[in-house]
Protein backbone atom coordinates (compact mmCIF):
# COMPACT_ATOMS: atom_id res chain seq x y z
CA UNK A 1 0.00 0.00 0.00
CA UNK A 2 1.55 3.41 -0.79
CA UNK A 3 0.01 6.89 0.70
CA UNK A 4 1.41 10.58 -0.16
CA UNK A 5 4.15 11.32 2.45
CA UNK A 6 4.28 14.53 3.72
CA UNK A 7 5.81 16.20 7.12
CA UNK A 8 3.84 17.30 9.56
CA UNK A 9 7.28 18.56 11.28
CA UNK A 10 8.83 20.78 8.57
CA UNK A 11 8.39 23.95 8.94
CA UNK A 12 7.50 24.93 5.32
CA UNK A 13 4.83 23.12 5.43
CA UNK A 14 1.49 23.16 6.61
CA UNK A 15 0.81 20.88 9.77
CA UNK A 16 -1.43 18.44 8.12
CA UNK A 17 -2.74 16.79 4.81
CA UNK A 18 -5.46 17.72 3.24
CA UNK A 19 -7.79 14.06 3.53
CA UNK A 20 -8.48 14.45 -0.41
CA UNK A 21 -4.51 14.23 -1.41
CA UNK A 22 -4.07 11.70 1.07
CA UNK A 23 -6.75 9.48 -0.04
CA UNK A 24 -5.71 10.05 -3.43
CA UNK A 25 -2.26 8.19 -3.43
CA UNK A 26 -3.43 5.43 -1.74
CA UNK A 27 -3.19 1.12 -3.46
CA UNK A 28 -3.25 -1.38 -1.27
CA UNK A 29 -0.40 -4.55 -2.59
CA UNK A 30 -1.57 -7.84 -2.35
CA UNK A 31 0.43 -10.11 0.01
CA UNK A 32 1.49 -12.69 -2.67
CA UNK A 33 3.35 -9.72 -4.65
CA UNK A 34 5.07 -8.44 -1.64
CA UNK A 35 6.59 -11.64 -0.51
CA UNK A 36 7.48 -11.78 -4.64
CA UNK A 37 9.65 -8.55 -4.12
CA UNK A 38 11.21 -9.53 -0.80
CA UNK A 39 11.76 -12.81 -2.26
CA UNK A 40 13.19 -11.26 -5.71
CA UNK A 41 15.46 -9.19 -3.34
CA UNK A 42 16.85 -11.78 -1.10
CA UNK A 43 15.42 -10.89 1.83
CA UNK A 44 14.48 -13.96 3.43
CA UNK A 45 14.44 -15.55 6.79
CA UNK A 46 17.82 -17.59 6.08
CA UNK A 47 20.05 -14.28 6.04
CA UNK A 48 20.70 -12.42 9.38
CA UNK A 49 18.01 -10.16 9.00
CA UNK A 50 18.30 -8.32 12.93
CA UNK A 51 21.67 -7.21 11.01
CA UNK A 52 20.08 -5.76 7.88
CA UNK A 53 18.50 -2.29 7.45
CA UNK A 54 15.08 -1.70 5.31
CA UNK A 55 13.35 0.46 4.48
CA UNK A 56 9.65 1.34 3.38
CA UNK A 57 8.91 4.87 2.53
CA UNK A 58 5.16 5.23 2.80
CA UNK A 59 4.19 2.06 5.05
CA UNK A 60 0.36 2.75 4.71
CA UNK A 61 -1.53 0.30 6.43
CA UNK A 62 1.34 -2.24 6.73
CA UNK A 63 0.70 -4.40 3.58
CA UNK A 64 4.71 -4.65 3.70
CA UNK A 65 5.14 -4.30 6.83
CA UNK A 66 3.27 -7.44 8.37
CA UNK A 67 5.49 -9.67 5.64
CA UNK A 68 8.96 -7.82 6.92
CA UNK A 69 7.92 -8.12 10.63
CA UNK A 70 7.26 -12.66 9.88
CA UNK A 71 10.75 -12.80 8.41
CA UNK A 72 12.27 -10.85 10.73
CA UNK A 73 10.84 -12.85 13.20
CA UNK A 74 11.57 -16.16 12.27
CA UNK A 75 15.36 -14.66 11.12
CA UNK A 76 15.49 -14.29 15.22
CA UNK A 77 14.75 -17.75 15.72
CA UNK A 78 17.40 -19.12 13.36
CA UNK A 79 20.01 -17.06 14.09
CA UNK A 80 19.36 -16.95 18.11
CA UNK A 81 18.85 -13.23 18.47
CA UNK A 82 15.87 -11.78 20.75
CA UNK A 83 13.59 -9.37 18.71
CA UNK A 84 14.71 -6.33 20.52
CA UNK A 85 18.15 -6.93 18.23
CA UNK A 86 16.64 -6.22 14.84
CA UNK A 87 15.13 -2.52 16.83
CA UNK A 88 16.95 -0.92 13.61
CA UNK A 89 15.76 -3.12 11.04
CA UNK A 90 12.92 -1.68 9.59
CA UNK A 91 12.62 1.57 9.14
CA UNK A 92 9.27 2.94 7.85
CA UNK A 93 7.50 6.14 7.28
CA UNK A 94 3.72 7.69 6.74
CA UNK A 95 2.44 10.92 7.35
CA UNK A 96 -0.76 9.43 8.64
CA UNK A 97 -1.05 8.82 11.81
CA UNK A 98 -3.87 6.45 11.85
CA UNK A 99 -1.67 4.43 9.40
CA UNK A 100 1.20 4.51 11.74
CA UNK A 101 -1.21 3.48 14.48
CA UNK A 102 -2.63 0.53 12.33
CA UNK A 103 0.91 -0.76 11.28
CA UNK A 104 2.72 -0.71 14.82
CA UNK A 105 -0.75 -2.49 16.02
CA UNK A 106 0.18 -4.99 13.04
CA UNK A 107 3.50 -5.38 13.31
CA UNK A 108 2.77 -5.52 17.77
CA UNK A 109 0.49 -8.79 16.86
CA UNK A 110 2.64 -10.56 14.31
CA UNK A 111 5.71 -10.36 16.76
CA UNK A 112 3.13 -11.29 19.66
CA UNK A 113 1.93 -14.32 17.47
CA UNK A 114 5.57 -16.07 17.14
CA UNK A 115 5.76 -16.03 20.56
CA UNK A 116 7.61 -12.89 21.75
CA UNK A 117 6.89 -10.86 24.59
CA UNK A 118 4.19 -8.41 24.46
CA UNK A 119 6.64 -5.43 25.54
CA UNK A 120 8.98 -6.45 23.77
CA UNK A 121 6.84 -6.62 20.03
CA UNK A 122 5.49 -3.04 21.51
CA UNK A 123 8.95 -2.07 21.94
CA UNK A 124 9.95 -3.24 18.63
CA UNK A 125 7.05 -1.90 16.69
CA UNK A 126 6.99 1.31 17.66
CA UNK A 127 10.18 1.94 16.66
CA UNK A 128 10.29 0.36 13.34
CA UNK A 129 7.05 2.78 12.31
CA UNK A 130 7.06 6.33 12.29
CA UNK A 131 5.13 9.76 11.76
CA UNK A 132 6.87 11.42 9.17
CA UNK A 133 7.91 12.38 5.24
CA UNK A 134 10.32 10.18 3.59
CA UNK A 135 11.72 13.00 1.25
CA UNK A 136 12.11 15.29 3.79
CA UNK A 137 13.96 13.45 6.11
CA UNK A 138 18.11 14.58 6.18
CA UNK A 139 20.49 12.06 5.39
CA UNK A 140 23.53 12.30 5.92
CA UNK A 141 25.00 8.97 4.39
CA UNK A 142 23.98 5.99 2.58
CA UNK A 143 22.37 3.46 5.10
CA UNK A 144 19.82 1.08 3.24
CA UNK A 145 20.86 -2.34 2.90
CA UNK A 146 17.21 -1.80 1.00
CA UNK A 147 14.55 0.26 0.33
CA UNK A 148 10.66 -1.91 -0.82
CA UNK A 149 7.60 -0.25 -0.88
CA UNK A 150 4.58 0.90 -3.04
CA UNK A 151 5.32 4.23 -3.43
CA UNK A 152 2.52 6.98 -3.65
CA UNK A 153 0.56 8.03 -7.38
CA UNK A 154 0.05 11.27 -7.61
CA UNK A 155 0.98 14.47 -10.25
CA UNK A 156 3.22 16.96 -8.10
CA UNK A 157 1.01 19.50 -9.33
CA UNK A 158 -1.85 18.27 -7.17
CA UNK A 159 0.54 18.68 -3.94
CA UNK A 160 0.74 22.25 -2.77
CA UNK A 161 2.98 24.44 -4.00
CA UNK A 162 4.86 25.13 -0.87
CA UNK A 163 5.01 21.41 -0.40
CA UNK A 164 6.06 21.25 -4.04
CA UNK A 165 8.49 23.62 -3.79
CA UNK A 166 10.02 21.60 -1.00
CA UNK A 167 10.49 18.34 -2.81
CA UNK A 168 11.68 20.03 -5.90
CA UNK A 169 14.15 21.55 -3.91
CA UNK A 170 15.35 17.73 -2.48
CA UNK A 171 14.16 15.92 -5.41
CA UNK A 172 16.23 17.39 -8.63
CA UNK A 173 14.36 13.94 -10.68
CA UNK A 174 11.27 15.54 -10.04
CA UNK A 175 11.10 18.13 -12.77
CA UNK A 176 8.02 18.84 -15.33
CA UNK A 177 4.56 17.20 -14.74
CA UNK A 178 6.26 14.23 -12.51
CA UNK A 179 4.48 11.97 -10.28
CA UNK A 180 5.30 11.79 -7.21
CA UNK A 181 6.98 8.26 -6.91
CA UNK A 182 9.55 9.84 -9.17
CA UNK A 183 11.32 11.88 -6.07
CA UNK A 184 10.98 8.35 -4.06
CA UNK A 185 12.79 6.30 -6.68
CA UNK A 186 15.77 9.34 -7.03
CA UNK A 187 15.67 9.37 -2.63
CA UNK A 188 15.26 5.37 -2.06
CA UNK A 189 18.32 5.22 -4.80
CA UNK A 190 20.99 7.70 -3.18
CA UNK A 191 19.96 6.43 0.37
CA UNK A 192 21.05 3.13 -0.72
CA UNK A 193 23.95 1.28 0.58
CA UNK A 194 26.87 0.16 -1.66
CA UNK A 195 25.21 -3.11 -2.82
CA UNK A 196 22.08 -1.83 -1.70
CA UNK A 197 18.70 -2.83 -3.96
CA UNK A 198 15.62 -1.19 -4.17
CA UNK A 199 12.61 -3.26 -5.01
CA UNK A 200 9.39 -1.12 -6.00
CA UNK A 201 5.86 -2.27 -7.36
CA UNK A 202 4.64 1.44 -9.20
CA UNK A 203 3.64 2.41 -12.24
CA UNK A 204 6.24 2.36 -15.06
CA UNK A 205 5.52 5.04 -16.85
CA UNK A 206 8.65 7.02 -15.47
CA UNK A 207 10.35 4.20 -18.04
CA UNK A 208 9.12 5.96 -21.13
CA UNK A 209 7.54 9.40 -20.50
CA UNK A 210 9.51 12.80 -20.47
CA UNK A 211 9.41 13.45 -16.69
CA UNK A 212 10.90 10.65 -16.21
CA UNK A 213 14.19 11.92 -17.96
CA UNK A 214 15.88 12.45 -15.40
CA UNK A 215 15.52 9.57 -13.22
CA UNK A 216 16.45 7.43 -15.93
CA UNK A 217 19.44 9.47 -16.11
CA UNK A 218 20.35 8.68 -12.71
CA UNK A 219 20.14 5.69 -13.06
CA UNK A 220 22.05 4.68 -16.10
CA UNK A 221 25.11 7.13 -14.34
CA UNK A 222 25.06 5.37 -11.19
CA UNK A 223 22.78 2.14 -10.75
CA UNK A 224 22.30 -1.63 -12.10
CA UNK A 225 18.33 -2.27 -13.64
CA UNK A 226 18.04 -5.96 -12.71
CA UNK A 227 14.41 -6.57 -12.94
CA UNK A 228 11.32 -4.73 -15.22
CA UNK A 229 8.47 -7.01 -14.54
CA UNK A 230 5.31 -5.58 -15.97
CA UNK A 231 2.11 -6.03 -14.57
CA UNK A 232 -0.22 -4.25 -16.21
CA UNK A 233 -2.93 -6.61 -16.51
CA UNK A 234 -2.31 -8.35 -13.04
CA UNK A 235 -4.58 -8.53 -10.22
CA UNK A 236 -1.86 -6.85 -7.64
CA UNK A 237 -3.62 -4.70 -5.27
CA UNK A 238 -6.97 -5.18 -3.16
CA UNK A 239 -8.85 -2.25 -5.08
CA UNK A 240 -8.78 -2.31 -9.44
CA UNK A 241 -6.79 0.83 -10.62
CA UNK A 242 -5.40 1.61 -13.93
CA UNK A 243 -1.73 2.26 -12.24
CA UNK A 244 0.52 0.07 -15.12
CA UNK A 245 2.55 -1.57 -12.40
CA UNK A 246 5.59 -2.75 -12.52
CA UNK A 247 7.96 -5.05 -10.15
CA UNK A 248 11.43 -2.96 -10.49
CA UNK A 249 14.90 -4.15 -8.82
CA UNK A 250 17.45 -1.52 -8.87
CA UNK A 251 20.98 -2.37 -7.36
CA UNK A 252 23.94 0.23 -6.08
CA UNK A 253 26.34 -1.00 -8.18
CA UNK A 254 27.62 -1.13 -11.86
CA UNK A 255 25.40 -2.41 -14.16
CA UNK A 256 25.27 -6.32 -14.89
CA UNK A 257 22.90 -8.56 -15.89
CA UNK A 258 19.49 -7.34 -16.19
CA UNK A 259 16.16 -9.46 -16.68
CA UNK A 260 12.90 -7.83 -18.65
CA UNK A 261 9.41 -9.63 -17.89
CA UNK A 262 5.78 -9.58 -18.72
CA UNK A 263 2.65 -11.12 -17.86
CA UNK A 264 -0.76 -11.45 -18.36
CA UNK A 265 -3.82 -11.38 -16.11
CA UNK A 266 -3.56 -15.19 -15.30
CA UNK A 267 -0.12 -14.11 -13.04
CA UNK A 268 -0.84 -15.28 -9.57
CA UNK A 269 1.02 -16.57 -6.33
CA UNK A 270 2.03 -19.64 -7.71
CA UNK A 271 2.97 -18.31 -11.26
CA UNK A 272 5.10 -15.69 -9.32
CA UNK A 273 6.32 -18.67 -7.88
CA UNK A 274 6.93 -20.38 -11.23
CA UNK A 275 8.85 -17.08 -12.36
CA UNK A 276 10.90 -16.79 -8.83
CA UNK A 277 12.80 -20.00 -9.26
CA UNK A 278 13.52 -19.45 -12.93
CA UNK A 279 14.68 -15.82 -11.84
CA UNK A 280 17.66 -17.19 -9.05
CA UNK A 281 18.46 -20.08 -11.56
CA UNK A 282 20.16 -18.03 -13.32
CA UNK A 283 18.71 -20.07 -16.61
CA UNK A 284 19.89 -18.12 -19.57
CA UNK A 285 17.50 -18.95 -22.18
CA UNK A 286 14.52 -17.42 -22.44
CA UNK A 287 11.33 -18.77 -20.44
CA UNK A 288 7.74 -18.52 -22.19
CA UNK A 289 4.42 -19.62 -20.22
CA UNK A 290 0.65 -19.30 -20.14
CA UNK A 291 1.58 -16.48 -17.42
CA UNK A 292 4.52 -14.41 -18.50
CA UNK A 293 7.41 -14.20 -20.74
CA UNK A 294 10.91 -13.31 -19.32
CA UNK A 295 14.67 -13.03 -21.27
CA UNK A 296 17.79 -12.51 -19.49
CA UNK A 297 19.74 -9.55 -21.10
CA UNK A 298 23.98 -8.74 -21.18
CA UNK A 299 22.83 -5.23 -19.47
CA UNK A 300 20.06 -3.23 -19.40
CA UNK A 301 19.96 -0.51 -22.42
CA UNK A 302 21.66 2.57 -22.04
CA UNK A 303 20.83 6.44 -22.22
CA UNK A 304 18.30 8.41 -20.79
CA UNK A 305 16.30 8.35 -23.25
CA UNK A 306 12.57 6.10 -23.23
CA UNK A 307 13.48 2.70 -22.30
CA UNK A 308 12.13 0.27 -24.89
CA UNK A 309 8.55 -1.31 -24.64
CA UNK A 310 8.40 -4.96 -25.70
CA UNK A 311 7.96 -8.82 -25.30
CA UNK A 312 10.99 -10.03 -23.38
CA UNK A 313 12.26 -12.37 -26.17
CA UNK A 314 11.87 -8.96 -28.36
CA UNK A 315 13.94 -7.32 -25.90
CA UNK A 316 16.66 -9.78 -25.96
CA UNK A 317 16.88 -9.92 -29.82
CA UNK A 318 16.61 -5.95 -29.51
CA UNK A 319 20.05 -5.82 -27.22
CA UNK A 320 21.38 -8.97 -29.39
CA UNK A 321 22.05 -6.41 -32.32
CA UNK A 322 22.74 -3.32 -30.43
CA UNK A 323 25.38 -5.44 -29.31
CA UNK A 324 26.56 -6.68 -32.31
CA UNK A 325 26.27 -3.75 -35.15
CA UNK A 326 26.09 0.46 -35.38
CA UNK A 327 23.48 2.72 -35.31
CA UNK A 328 21.50 3.89 -38.29
CA UNK A 329 23.22 7.97 -38.02
CA UNK A 330 26.66 6.91 -38.44
CA UNK A 331 29.80 9.64 -38.98
CA UNK A 332 31.60 6.53 -40.46
CA UNK A 333 29.13 5.96 -42.86
CA UNK A 334 28.15 9.96 -43.56
CA UNK A 335 24.11 8.87 -42.68
CA UNK A 336 22.08 11.22 -40.87
CA UNK A 337 18.48 11.48 -40.13
CA UNK A 338 16.90 14.86 -40.02
CA UNK A 339 13.03 16.61 -40.23
CA UNK A 340 11.53 18.55 -43.08
CA UNK A 341 10.97 22.40 -42.93
CA UNK A 342 8.84 23.74 -40.35
CA UNK A 343 7.65 27.68 -41.14
CA UNK A 344 5.24 28.54 -38.25
CA UNK A 345 2.82 29.41 -41.00
CA UNK A 346 2.15 26.98 -43.47
CA UNK A 347 -0.51 28.90 -44.94
CA UNK A 348 1.75 31.59 -46.32
CA UNK A 349 4.98 29.46 -46.91
CA UNK A 350 3.15 26.67 -48.78
CA UNK A 351 1.71 26.88 -51.98
CA UNK A 352 0.53 25.35 -55.35
CA UNK A 353 0.74 28.50 -57.26
CA UNK A 354 4.05 28.50 -59.31
CA UNK A 355 3.81 32.37 -60.45
CA UNK A 356 2.91 33.61 -57.05
CA UNK A 357 6.43 34.57 -56.82
CA UNK A 358 9.78 34.87 -58.57
CA UNK A 359 10.40 31.90 -60.16
CA UNK A 360 13.65 31.30 -58.00
CA UNK A 361 12.25 32.02 -54.55
CA UNK A 362 9.67 28.82 -54.96
CA UNK A 363 10.97 25.27 -53.90
CA UNK A 364 9.87 22.38 -54.92
CA UNK A 365 8.42 20.73 -51.44
CA UNK A 366 7.98 17.08 -50.67
CA UNK A 367 4.22 16.12 -48.35
CA UNK A 368 3.40 13.14 -46.76
CA UNK A 369 0.64 12.44 -48.91
CA UNK A 370 2.92 12.26 -52.06
CA UNK A 371 4.75 9.35 -50.20
CA UNK A 372 1.66 7.35 -50.03
CA UNK A 373 1.82 5.06 -52.57
CA UNK A 374 5.88 3.78 -51.95
CA UNK A 375 7.08 5.82 -55.13
CA UNK A 376 7.47 9.66 -54.64
CA UNK A 377 4.72 11.42 -56.62
CA UNK A 378 4.62 15.15 -56.54
CA UNK A 379 1.93 16.88 -56.28
CA UNK A 380 3.35 20.54 -57.03
CA UNK A 381 3.82 21.98 -53.50
CA UNK A 382 6.26 24.80 -53.11
CA UNK A 383 7.80 25.90 -49.97
CA UNK A 384 8.31 30.57 -50.66
CA UNK A 385 11.52 30.27 -49.84
CA UNK A 386 12.91 33.20 -47.60
CA UNK A 387 16.42 31.73 -47.94
CA UNK A 388 19.42 32.40 -50.21
CA UNK A 389 21.90 29.68 -51.45
CA UNK A 390 24.43 30.96 -48.80
CA UNK A 391 21.45 30.10 -45.98
CA UNK A 392 21.13 33.61 -45.26
CA UNK A 393 17.41 35.99 -45.55
CA UNK A 394 16.95 37.51 -49.19
CA UNK A 395 16.83 41.05 -49.45
CA UNK A 396 13.20 42.10 -49.76
CA UNK A 397 14.40 44.74 -51.93
CA UNK A 398 15.83 42.55 -54.96
CA UNK A 399 12.15 40.60 -55.03
CA UNK A 400 9.53 42.86 -55.58
CA UNK A 401 6.87 39.68 -56.05
CA UNK A 402 7.94 37.96 -52.80
CA UNK A 403 8.02 41.25 -51.05
CA UNK A 404 4.54 42.24 -51.82
CA UNK A 405 3.29 38.84 -50.92
CA UNK A 406 5.31 39.03 -47.49
CA UNK A 407 3.96 42.63 -46.86
CA UNK A 408 0.53 41.26 -47.43
CA UNK A 409 0.61 38.54 -44.94
CA UNK A 410 2.82 40.21 -42.48
CA UNK A 411 0.01 40.46 -39.89
CA UNK A 412 -0.17 36.42 -39.61
CA UNK A 413 4.23 36.34 -40.31
CA UNK A 414 4.69 38.77 -37.49
CA UNK A 415 2.61 37.37 -34.58
CA UNK A 416 4.68 33.70 -34.86
CA UNK A 417 7.19 33.35 -31.75
CA UNK A 418 10.29 33.46 -33.85
CA UNK A 419 9.32 36.51 -35.49
CA UNK A 420 8.50 38.19 -32.19
CA UNK A 421 12.01 36.93 -31.13
CA UNK A 422 13.50 38.39 -33.78
CA UNK A 423 11.04 41.34 -34.97
CA UNK A 424 13.57 42.19 -37.86
CA UNK A 425 13.44 38.74 -38.94
CA UNK A 426 9.72 38.55 -39.13
CA UNK A 427 9.84 36.90 -42.81
CA UNK A 428 12.08 34.42 -41.67
CA UNK A 429 10.54 29.99 -41.84
CA UNK A 430 11.60 28.52 -37.90
CA UNK A 431 13.80 26.22 -39.69
CA UNK A 432 16.79 27.44 -42.46
CA UNK A 433 16.82 25.96 -45.69
CA UNK A 434 19.72 23.75 -46.42
CA UNK A 435 20.60 24.53 -49.87
CA UNK A 436 22.02 21.21 -50.72
CA UNK A 437 19.58 19.04 -49.61
CA UNK A 438 17.13 19.23 -52.45
CA UNK A 439 19.49 17.90 -54.70
CA UNK A 440 20.57 14.89 -52.15
CA UNK A 441 18.98 11.41 -52.72
CA UNK A 442 17.40 10.61 -49.23
CA UNK A 443 15.29 8.40 -47.84
CA UNK A 444 11.87 10.30 -46.84
CA UNK A 445 9.82 8.74 -43.94
CA UNK A 446 6.14 10.02 -43.03
CA UNK A 447 6.21 10.83 -39.46
CA UNK A 448 2.95 9.38 -38.61
CA UNK A 449 2.13 5.64 -40.19
CA UNK A 450 1.04 2.49 -38.66
CA UNK A 451 4.10 0.49 -40.32
CA UNK A 452 7.03 1.97 -41.53
CA UNK A 453 7.62 3.46 -45.08
CA UNK A 454 10.75 4.51 -46.60
CA UNK A 455 10.09 6.26 -50.14
CA UNK A 456 13.82 7.25 -52.12
CA UNK A 457 13.06 11.05 -53.03
CA UNK A 458 16.18 10.22 -56.37
CA UNK A 459 17.31 13.82 -55.56
CA UNK A 460 14.45 16.56 -56.38
CA UNK A 461 12.38 17.81 -53.34
CA UNK A 462 12.67 19.37 -50.20
CA UNK A 463 10.77 17.46 -47.16
CA UNK A 464 8.03 19.29 -45.33
CA UNK A 465 8.17 19.06 -41.50
CA UNK A 466 5.71 16.14 -41.37
CA UNK A 467 8.36 13.89 -43.08
CA UNK A 468 11.83 12.65 -41.64
CA UNK A 469 14.82 12.13 -44.22
CA UNK A 470 17.72 9.67 -44.39
CA UNK A 471 21.10 11.08 -46.35
CA UNK A 472 24.15 8.81 -46.47
CA UNK A 473 27.57 9.18 -48.51
CA UNK A 474 27.74 5.60 -48.42
CA UNK A 475 24.44 3.70 -48.37
CA UNK A 476 22.88 2.55 -51.70
CA UNK A 477 19.59 3.68 -50.23
CA UNK A 478 17.58 1.16 -52.14
CA UNK A 479 19.66 -1.19 -50.09
CA UNK A 480 19.22 0.58 -46.90
CA UNK A 481 15.48 1.10 -47.81
CA UNK A 482 15.05 -2.20 -48.08
CA UNK A 483 16.45 -2.52 -44.64
CA UNK A 484 14.56 -0.09 -43.04
CA UNK A 485 11.44 -1.26 -45.25
CA UNK A 486 11.79 -4.72 -42.65
CA UNK A 487 10.43 -5.84 -40.07
CA UNK A 488 13.64 -5.72 -38.27
CA UNK A 489 14.09 -2.09 -38.10
CA UNK A 490 10.41 -1.62 -37.68
CA UNK A 491 10.71 -3.30 -34.44
CA UNK A 492 13.22 -1.08 -33.40
CA UNK A 493 10.70 1.65 -33.61
CA UNK A 494 8.16 0.37 -32.32
CA UNK A 495 10.44 -0.13 -28.96
CA UNK A 496 10.72 3.26 -28.47
CA UNK A 497 8.60 5.07 -30.31
CA UNK A 498 4.72 6.99 -28.91
CA UNK A 499 2.32 4.79 -30.08
CA UNK A 500 -0.92 6.31 -30.89
CA UNK A 501 -4.66 5.97 -31.16
CA UNK A 502 -4.86 2.67 -33.29
CA UNK A 503 -2.08 1.77 -33.16
CA UNK A 504 -0.25 4.71 -35.25
CA UNK A 505 3.33 4.92 -34.95
CA UNK A 506 5.95 8.46 -34.31
CA UNK A 507 8.80 7.83 -36.48
CA UNK A 508 10.23 10.35 -35.39
CA UNK A 509 14.14 11.07 -35.55
CA UNK A 510 15.06 10.03 -32.13
CA UNK A 511 13.34 6.69 -33.08
CA UNK A 512 14.79 6.06 -36.28
CA UNK A 513 18.05 6.64 -34.57
CA UNK A 514 17.47 3.80 -32.00
CA UNK A 515 17.99 1.43 -35.23
CA UNK A 516 20.99 -0.89 -35.98
CA UNK A 517 22.18 -1.69 -39.43
CA UNK A 518 25.02 -3.73 -40.50
CA UNK A 519 27.93 -1.90 -42.69
CA UNK A 520 27.10 -1.68 -45.84
CA UNK A 521 30.17 -3.42 -47.05
CA UNK A 522 29.71 -6.29 -44.70
CA UNK A 523 25.85 -7.15 -46.79
CA UNK A 524 26.75 -9.91 -49.59
CA UNK A 525 25.82 -8.33 -53.26
CA UNK A 526 23.18 -11.05 -53.57
CA UNK A 527 21.33 -9.81 -50.77
CA UNK A 528 22.22 -6.04 -51.54
CA UNK A 529 20.08 -6.66 -55.00
CA UNK A 530 17.60 -8.39 -52.70
CA UNK A 531 16.75 -5.31 -50.72
CA UNK A 532 16.80 -3.37 -53.26
CA UNK A 533 14.31 -5.25 -55.25
CA UNK A 534 12.37 -6.10 -52.32
CA UNK A 535 12.05 -2.08 -51.65
CA UNK A 536 11.30 -1.62 -54.87
CA UNK A 537 8.62 -3.72 -55.19
CA UNK A 538 7.45 -2.32 -51.14
CA UNK A 539 7.69 -6.31 -50.02
CA UNK A 540 7.97 -5.99 -47.03
CA UNK A 541 7.78 -10.10 -46.06
CA UNK A 542 10.72 -10.75 -48.82
CA UNK A 543 12.29 -7.64 -47.20
CA UNK A 544 12.32 -8.92 -44.05
CA UNK A 545 13.62 -12.45 -45.22
CA UNK A 546 16.84 -10.98 -46.25
CA UNK A 547 16.98 -8.72 -43.19
CA UNK A 548 16.64 -11.56 -41.14
CA UNK A 549 19.67 -13.31 -42.89
CA UNK A 550 22.15 -10.67 -42.91
CA UNK A 551 21.32 -9.60 -39.25
CA UNK A 552 21.78 -13.13 -38.57
CA UNK A 553 18.67 -14.12 -36.93
CA UNK A 554 16.43 -16.97 -37.64
CA UNK A 555 13.03 -15.29 -36.47
CA UNK A 556 11.87 -11.72 -35.22
CA UNK A 557 9.63 -13.20 -31.88
CA UNK A 558 6.78 -11.14 -31.15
Amino acid sequence: MATLALSSTDDLLPRSLPREAAEHGEVFTRRWVVELILDLLDYTSEKDLAGLRVVEPACGAGAFLTVLAARVSASCRIHGRPITDAAGAVQAYDLLEHNVAQSRALVEEVLCADGWERTDAKRTASGWVRTGDYLLQERSHQDADFVIGNPPYLRLEDVPGDRMDAYRRVCSTMGGRADIYVGFYETALKSLKPGGRLGFICADRWMRNQYGRKLRQLIEQRFSVDLALVMHDVDAFQDQVSAYPAITLLSNRCQDVAVTADTNRAFDGSQASSFLSWYRSRDSSPIATEAFQAARLPHWFPGEDSWPAASPARLAVLEDLSERFRLLEDTTTGTRVGIGIATGADKVFITHDANLVEHDRLLPLAMVRDTTSGTLRWSGTHLVNPWNSRGELVDLARYPQLSAYFRRNSGTLRKRYVAVKQPERWYKTIDKVDPRLTGRPKLLLPDMKLTIHPVLDSGSLYPHHNLYYIVSDTWDLRVLGGLLLSKVAEAFVEAYAVKMRGGTLRFQAQYLRKIRVPAPEAIPESDRVALADAFDKRDVNAATEVALRVYGLTELPD
